[in-house]
C-alpha cells in the first residue's frame, strides 16, 4: 500500500509540474509579445512622415 501511494503522489506531483511549467510558457510568450507590440510603432520616429 506505501508504495502505490508514493506512485500516486509522485503522478500528482509531476502533473502539477507539468502544469505549472506551461504555464510559466504561455506566460513568457505572453509577455515577449507584448513588449514586441510596445516598440511597434518605434519606426515612426525616423521614417518620413507622409503628410
Amino acid at each position: 500500500m506505501g508504495e502505490s501511494m508514493g506512485i500516486v503522489v509522485g503522478t500528482f506531483v509531476l502533473v502539477i509540474a507539468a502544469i505549472a511549467v506551461a504555464g510559466h510558457y504561455r506566460r513568457e510568450r505572453r509577455r515577449a509579445e507584448l513588449l514586441r507590440n510596445l516598440d511597434h510603432h518605434e519606426w515612426c520616429r525616423w521614417t518620413p512622415s507622409r503628410h
